[in-house]
């Protein structure tokens, strides 16, 4: 896989995973609370903060014939579209204060882009990287104009069929996508652990040969963690202040001290996951005391036989490897061997 860099951050095999905090609706329209949103992701360890850069007009009309309406099922039904996207977009005139927070704060800060004109106004920002989400997979017009900015793309893949997935890579190659990373996502809100099918991480990273990552709305970390060891790069999960306070995303987010426990149990995977090594760490040496070899376990007389009553495999290890039980069998000793001594070749008459 190649490593990519989002601003000062490299990603891909052999890099830290590249954690992101979504406040996508979570700062309820009060932009003291983005910015309180960012300082608190920041805090919580994460590298990067992600808006959805939108209005309720670039991604949908304003209309109540029924296929604009959201159904039964899902969090937001019974109300529209353009009711739900009112609600939650981002006002573009807060992402310079919020590019400059997360700055200060010292974490990257990239963004969703869902029309054109998103990506024209991000240009105009120059974020580091774009995000493409699962529902724009499709929309091949829009990952040309992303991938012409030459910038890095990181694109999740719900509810996409392979092929889907191939044709949207191949636009955003042959248009200058020259650096891209697929995340996993299941687009169910929240989703269940039980349809993640986490293996198909590995999966795409043979089929792709990007970095792969994970765009997570499972609850809790666990799935994130395991993400992490079949090989993620990148974790994405929804970031929220208080998720008693409400709001359009804030039943599958996760809370400050939540995210701090992620990104702690991540970052101890990684140390876990370490590299394919047999050689004995500190720790083990320190333990080979505590293997078996073998002892004399009964008084012995010079000339009497070793036998198996006499000698015995068991801990510690301080005698002859059990590999030479065979050999000592039958043999005599070369002098008085009180019970407990651990046997050696000076003990055995040659």
């Amino acid at each position: 896989m190649n490593a990519m860099a989002i601003g000062r951050r490299w990603i891909g095999e052999g890099h830290p995973t590249f954690i992101v905090a979504e406040l996508s609706a979570n700062h309820r329209q009060q932009r003291d609370r983005a910015i309180e949103l960012i300082r608190a992701a920041a805090q919580a360890g994460v590298d990067a903060v992600k808006l959805q850069t939108y209005t309720p007009d670039t991604l949908t009309i304003e209309s109540q014939q029924p296929w604009f309406e959201i159904p039964a099922g899902s969090p937001w039904q019974g109300m529209t579209l353009y009711e739900l996207y009112r609600q939650a977009y981002t006002p573009w005139e807060w992402h310079p204060r919020l590019q400059a927070v997360a700055r200060e704060v010292g974490i990257e800060l990239f963004s969703t882009a869902y029309d054109t004109t998103a990506v024209e106004f991000l240009e105009g920002l120059q974020i580091p990287a774009y995000k493409i989400g699962s529902f724009e997979l499709v929309d091949l017009p829009l990952l040309r104009k992303i991938a012409a900015t030459g910038k890095p793309v990181i694109m999740s893949t719900g509810m996409a069929t392979f092929a889907e997935i191939e044709e949207a890579v191949e636009v955003l190659r042959s248009h200058g996508a020259a650096q891209l990373i697929l995340l996993k996502c299941t687009s169910a809100y929240p989703a269940q652990p039980s349809e993640m099918n986490l293996r198909v991480i590995p999966h795409l990273a043979d089929s792709f040969g990007v970095p792969i990552g994970l765009s997570d709305h499972t609850l809790g970390s666990s799935v994130a963690v395991a993400a992490v060891a079949l090989g993620a790069c990148v974790v994405e999960k929804h970031f929220t202040l208080r998720r008693a306070d409400g709001g359009p995303d804030s039943a599958f987010s996760m809370e400050p001290e939540e995210f701090a426990r992620m990104v702690q149990d991540i970052r101890q995977a990684e140390q876990a996951l370490g590299a394919v090594s047999y050689t004995r760490t500190v720790g083990e040496e320190h333990s080979l005391v505590f293997r078996r070899s073998l002892f004399v376990v009964s008084d012995m007389k010079q000339g009497e036989p070793f036998t198996e009553q006499n000698v015995r495999s068991i801990r510690p290890g301080y005698g002859l490897h059990p590999r030479h039980l065979d050999e000592v069998l039958g043999k005599r000793a070369a002098c008085d061997v009180a019970r407990g001594a651990p046997l050696a070749w000076e003990l055995v008459e040659r």
